[in-house]
């Protein structure tokens, strides 16, 4: 089996089409099933890694393409933080209710400038409240937050089989939110909020005391993404092993030093995440690490990875597949 991992698409079914073409995947109708979806060539199956939708100018058709591909048994996908926030969006806050006297909804994603404009494309062709809105909704849903095979792992941000326990109970059997789980994991500073950040979000530090940056959607941050795939973090200087912009590790003191670091990576599997928009000549982050994000969702090419279960290892940069037209 060869499973092509393919990276964030963020509304860009254009460019999602011209890889899957690119991929060997032809357009084909269903023998049962009223759709068209993208058929694999013989012995391939596609993953997608999350953040189908959000930033991009087609965002209803990126996500029905993949979904025909799902609903057609010749995919999988995992959630990205994109479709738990436009859930977490759109769910009202069972517990702030509780505690306020207004009867104004308050949500579990709060309705403020910086998420409201990171949502904008996907509420601009699927309105807020709308039949579209809550059926789309119902499709997140069905994403697990991971998959384990035989061969690999798959999830968005980060492989950590702690946090994975910890939120385990509050789960379907394959993996996927309840209505507990998405409550819980919305209350910020709760031990669910923070497993569930570290598994969509990737592993993240405080910076010292006083310290934040401004990231490129506006919001003022005092904690950073860091390389948790890399050797021996601990003790290195933050701005050597962020995950970040220039931009932003420009304002982060250089000789601020990483402390207190807790993660480690516990498989011998090859994990494929997304997430880190990252740029260049697509390569492996390390021995077992692969990541297909490469900035679709901005002057990057939508990038997969082809993987053979039957060759494992070593990873290797020539797997990638990007489409640059």
């Amino acid at each position: 089996m060869i499973y092509d991992v393919i990276g964030d698409i963020h509304g860009h079914a254009d460019k999602l089409k011209g890889l899957l073409t690119k991929l060997g995947y032809t357009l084909t109708q269903h023998e049962t099933l009223d759709l068209h979806y993208y058929q694999p060539p013989e012995g391939h199956r596609a993953i997608f890694i999350g953040d189908l939708m959000d930033r991009g100018p087609q965002e209803i058709e990126s996500l029905e393409i993949v979904y025909a591909m799902l609903d057609a048994g010749v995919a999988d996908a995992v959630m990205g933080n994109h479709e738990y926030n436009a859930l977490a969006y759109a769910t009202v806050d069972e517990t702030a209710m509780q505690q306020q006297d207004s009867t104004q909804n308050l949500y579990l994603r709060r309705h403020n400038e910086t998420h409201t404009r990171q949502h904008q494309a996907f509420l601009d062709e699927v309105p807020f409240g709308s039949e579209a809105h809550k059926y789309w909704l119902s499709r997140f849903s069905e994403l697990p937050l991971w998959i384990e095979t035989e061969h690999a792992c798959f999830v968005h941000a980060c492989w950590d089989v702690d946090n994975m326990a910890l939120l385990k109970p509050m789960l379907t059997a394959d993996n996927r939110l309840t209505a507990e789980a998405l409550q819980r994991t919305g209350q910020k500073h709760s031990v669910e909020y923070d497993a569930l950040e570290r598994v969509l979000k990737g592993v993240e530090i405080p910076l010292p005391d006083g310290v934040s940056f401004t990231d490129k959607d506006g919001a003022v941050r005092s904690r950073v993404r860091v390389k948790w795939w890399e050797d021996q973090l601990q003790g290195k200087r933050i701005v050597d092993i962020a995950r970040a912009p220039r931009s932003d590790l420009a304002q982060i003191p250089q000789q601020a030093l990483v402390k207190d670091l807790d993660f480690r990576l516990k498989t011998n599997k090859p994990v494929f995440i997304g997430h880190y928009w990252l740029t260049g000549t697509p390569a492996p982050l390390s021995d077992q690490v692969v990541c297909t994000d490469y900035s679709a969702a901005g002057t990057g090419y939508l990038t997969a990875y082809r993987f053979d279960t039957n060759n494992p290892y070593p990873l290797s940069p020539e797997n990638f597949v990007q489409y640059t037209d």
